[in-house]
């Protein structure tokens, strides 16, 4: 299944704490738990708590808008733009400095059955079998499919065929999901 999408073509869900809202990209489907892996976009406009997700892996990377807080417990960590970071989802972090309107990239995984690496690209890529690409800056053309700034593709259980930048200043968020 390969599945092209676009910023403005995701459903949004409002946070029920009014900080923001999600627009899902795609949900894996599992028989036992909510979902085997989740990939969705998140705008943020104000600090808030994160939502706990037990026995599941997060990696989050900011897309748009100024560095941000990722606090709780002992851990105290800048979120940067295009740098992504991986956490628990049972560690009980807020956000915090979060000035004017940013986006946020999110993968989950349940952490007996998957695993996801997450890193921006420059250059050509073959992808594995599951993941999700969307297009930080430029012109990519990937798996055949011309795709500018603020949209992408999900895909499972087939790779999409070659990622290829099409500009010179092409940037591709890549999460490459791995199967246990």
């Amino acid at each position: 299944m390969i599945v092209p999408f676009t910023f403005d073509s995701l459903p949004v869900t409002r946070w029920k704490n009014g900080g923001g809202e999600t627009r899902e990209i795609i949900k894996v489907p599992s028989p036992d738990a909510p979902f085997l892996w989740r990939a969705s976009l998140a705008t943020l406009s104000a600090d808030g708590p994160f939502s706990l997700f037990e026995r599941v892996d997060r990696v989050i990377t900011l897309l748009e808008g100024g560095p941000l807080w990722l606090r709780g417990g002992e851990i105290n960590h800048r979120l940067e733009r295009w740098q992504p970071w991986a956490f628990a989802g049972e560690w009980p972090l807020r956000s915090e400095g979060i000035a004017g309107e940013g986006l946020d990239f999110n993968i989950m995984t349940q952490r007996n059955r998957a695993s996801a690496q997450v890193e921006v690209i420059r250059e050509s890529h073959c992808p594995t079998s599951e993941g999700v690409a969307f297009v930080l800056q430029g012109r990519w053309a990937l798996g055949g499919q011309q795709c500018d700034a603020r949209s992408g593709m999900a895909w499972q259980s087939a790779s999409p065929g070659e990622f290829l930048p099409l500009t010179d200043d092409a940037l591709l968020l890549l999460t490459e999901i791995t199967l246990f």
